[in-house]
This record gives C-alpha cells, structure tokens and sequence, in this order.
C-alpha cells in the first residue's frame, strides 16, 4: 500500500486487506535478515535456560526478573527495587539507540529486529515451505477449497500455533526458574498467571504475525508517525533512482531497435514482489516501507542480468539525491553516516553506558536506611536518661551471609541495644547476622543523659567483619540520624 492510497480522501477510512505473498530472493540484505533473525530468535528462545552460578544462596538463572523477591538478575549484575535508575538508564538507551540508528539508516530497526518483523519473517518462511513460493501461494489462495488446499493450511497453522505457543512460553521462562516452570506447566501445577499469559502471547503472535503481518507496521505501530521526526535529509533510506530508471519500458530490445531513449527500469515488479508489506518503492518514501531492503536485492539481481549498473534501488539521503540528480557522484556511506548528529547521538549513548558501568563497580554491596519511632519519640526512662528508637533496615546485596558490627560515631555517652537484647548488654557497638541477599530489619534503641531540647546528629556505622577474599570491597555503611531531647 503506498502513502497515496493513506492520504487519498476518496479512499475512505478502511481498505480491505489484499494478502502479501512476497517471493523469495537472495543478496546480501536478505542474508543479513537471516543472520539478524537467527540471533533475535536464538537470544530469545535460549536465553532463560543458560545457568549462572552465583553461589548457594542466589538463583542460577542467567537471567530472571524474580518479581517474588523484587530482584533482576542478569548474569553477575543483580539490581535490588531501589536500583531501578540502572533498569531506567537502560531503557534510556535503548530509547537513544533507536534515535541513533533511525537518524543514520531510516527504519532499520523496523526491517531487521523489531519482533513483529522477525517473526513475521519467519511464520512466512514456513508459508513457502508448506504452500510454495509466491506464484504458488497466489495460486492457492485463489484456488477453491478441497481436501489438498485445507490440508495445506492446517497444517501450515498447526505449525505456526506451536511457534506462538512456544513464543509465549518462552516469555514465562524468564520470571521463574525455567526448568522447574516447564516441568509444573506440562504437570498442570503452574499458576494460572502462568496459563494465562502464555495464552494471550500465542493468540497475538499467531494472528499478529500469521494473518494481520504488514496491517500492524501500517496501522498499529506508531512509530512510521514518530520516525518523521528523527529523519533528516541526511539520514539514508531505502531509494528509486528515478531519474535514471524512468521512462520505463518492458521491451528492452524493441526499444533499443527504435532508438528510444529509456531508462534502466523494465518494470518487471521485482522490488513490489519481494517487499513483505507490498509496497512500491518507486513511487517514493511511503509509510509501508520498513527499509528492509529486500528490493534492493531484488532489483540489483534483474540489473545484473541486464548487465546494467547495480544500485538502482538503493540506501540513499535526500542531499545525495539532489548531488546524483545534478550529474553528481555517488558519495561513500561512511562520509554519510559518520556527521554530527549521530557522533552526539553516539556519544550519549556511550556516556550513559561508562556512566552506568561506573556506579555498578562503585555500589555498595551493604546499605542501612532508618526510621524514627514517632510514637511516642521520646521516652523518659526510670534512671532519667532519655530512649530513643529507630526501625532500622540493613541489606546484604551479596550472595552469601554476612557478619557486621553496627557502631555509634557520635553522641558520646550514648548507648545502643536492639529487640533482641537485654539492655544492660547496651554498648557502642553492636554485631548482627546478616542473611545472604535479603533485607533485615531490627528495632535499635539508643539511651543516652537527658540535657537540653534539641537535636544532636550522630551517625550509625555498619562495618563488614568477613574479609573472604575477592567476594566484597570493604565498604562501609553509614547512616546520619538524631537524636532528639524534650
């Protein structure tokens, strides 16, 4: 469908579908979806049953986002709730990523790695496989049905209802141990969140990718609107050469014999054939045009035939247009995509990564956070000294127990204690047992002379006392805290 038949106010609203059946061709854009939606494809599909070990007292999944326990896990990085500024840096990325890849090569994330494309591509590999190439499918779709034709498509959507089941079932595989998971959901024991959600991605990506294919990336998806914005006249894109295929002529020989002038293209329909959203590229930029480039391999293989210079499909930028136009070289696409904006865009990118990487080698692995009993927030004791109390929360980031002693820096003839302690056992310091990879909570008291009203800071200190070499960095815990007279 071209950005005529979307603009056309005589089109009306709704056009009914025609179905694409684009035929299947080679080069080396065709090749690079293949390596593109195998990797995809593998990442996915393999990626939650990879085994890391982190010891005894942490998940062995590569990667888990344990919903349960509040924690992500992704290979030796494990972000606690209160790191989510690492899980919003990455997004920030993937975000100036797509920015950065629009700005340099159009909708290349469109054509090659977003998910609606990568499957498609596949359900329609299994199309060719099952009904034939595209003359075939054409044949069969407007063929009656019989007995071979309903074959034919049953077991074509037998075949694409167990990739969606597995697509579906491999999303589940990343919030819970993948292993014992499958082992409960073929049992009938896993949660019925389970059930539900491995039967909603199977339902939307059989019909998303099996019936509705180039109908998402032109109605649904938004961003053919938002991609209008990061597009420039330098930002290269799938390309008709126009002043050098038109006119148009499918005979070449006659043409010649008369002494027409013609130009490249025979208009034999290769570009409109191969496109998986039936577009045609020659009539320009269009909103269907996912810049798979796929027409490009199609059309240089015709040219090559005709032993006509390759290129006439190609990646080009709207300043090279008018440069080629004019009698112009062609200019190297390094020199194209190496300008100002996507260094800047490049160099954020790398930025917010270093930056990232930064704080995950500085963090804590121990941290203490408190909070002021308010009721009442200052008891008066028998011998007159004045008590004050603190909910105190103390996380073990490491996988493994830790042991630490909680010290007093201030507040000198303070004393502290904990629920779990008799008071006369009150001290400067305190040692507590910490679990592996948990937060713990304790209620601390602190007593200490009465005096003035008023506010005195002073700070609690937690300071590991296991020195298991290479398993910790040594850093301390502080928290500043006051205590507050009446």
């Amino acid at each position: 469908m071209s950005a005529l038949d979307l603009i056309n106010p005589t089109s009306g609203l709704y056009r009914k579908r025609e179905p694409v059946f684009p035929r299947v061709v080679k080069g080396r854009f065709r090749q690079l979806k293949w390596a593109v939606m195998i990797l995809c494809l593998a990442v996915y599909y393999i990626t939650p049953w990879i085994r890391w070990d982190r010891g005894a007292y942490a998940p062995d999944q590569a990667v888990l986002v344990d919903l349960a326990n509040r924690r992500f896990f992704m290979f030796d990085i494990e972000i606690w709730p209160q790191e989510f500024y690492y899980v919003a840096g990455l997004l920030i990325m993937a975000g100036i990523g797509l920015f950065l890849v629009t700005s340099a090569v159009g909708r290349a994330w469109c054509g090659y790695a977003c998910p609606q494309t990568v499957w498609t591509d596949l359900f329609q590999h299994v199309e060719r496989w099952i009904d034939g190439d595209r003359n075939a499918q054409l044949k069969l779709n407007n063929a009656p049905w019989t007995a071979a034709k309903l074959g034919r498509r049953l077991t074509k959507w037998s075949i694409w209802l167990v990739i969606a089941m597995a697509t579906g079932g491999a999303w589940i595989f990343y919030f819970v141990d993948a292993p014992t998971l499958a082992s409960q959901f073929v049992a009938g024991d896993a949660a019925f969140v389970a059930y539900a959600t491995v039967g909603v991605l199977t339902a939307t990506t059989f019909i998303f990718g099996g019936f509705m294919r180039e109908q998402v990336c032109i109605y649904m998806c938004p961003w053919p609107r938002i991609q209008t914005a990061m597009l420039d006249e330098k930002s290269l894109i799938v390309t008709y050469r126009d002043w050098r295929g038109e006119p148009r002529t499918q005979g070449v020989k006659k043409a010649a014999a008369a002494g027409e002038k013609v130009g490249d293209c025979i208009d034999c329909n290769a570009c409109v054939s191969v496109c998986p959203t039936g577009v045609d590229i020659r009539q320009g930029p269009q909103l269907g045009c996912i810049n798979c480039a796929l027409c490009i391999d199609a059309c240089d293989e015709v040219m090559g035939k005709l032993n006509r210079p390759r290129g006439l499909i190609d990646y080009l930028n709207l300043d090279d247009e008018k440069h080629e136009r004019a009698g112009g070289a062609a200019r190297p696409i390094l020199k194209t995509l190496l300008r100002p904006r996507t260094l800047i865009y490049f160099a954020i990118w790398c930025s917010i990564g270093l930056a990232m990487l930064f704080t995950l080698g500085e963090r804590a692995r121990l941290t203490i956070d408190s909070a002021q009993d308010r009721n009442p927030v200052v008891v008066t004791m028998s011998d007159g000294q004045v008590r004050n109390g603190w909910t105190i929360k103390m996380r073990n980031m490491e996988g493994r127990p830790r042991s630490v002693e909680l010290t007093m820096a201030g507040l000198p003839q303070g004393r502290m204690w904990t629920d779990a302690m008799d008071r006369k056992d009150a001290a400067r310091s305190v040692r507590l047992n910490l679990a592996a990879d948990a937060t713990t909570r304790l209620h601390l008291y602190v007593a200490a002379p009465a005096g003035p009203a008023g506010e005195t800071p002073f700070a609690l200190i937690a300071r590991p006392l296991d020195a298991t070499p290479g398993t910790y960095d040594g850093r301390e815990a502080a928290r500043d805290i006051k205590f507050i007279r009446q």
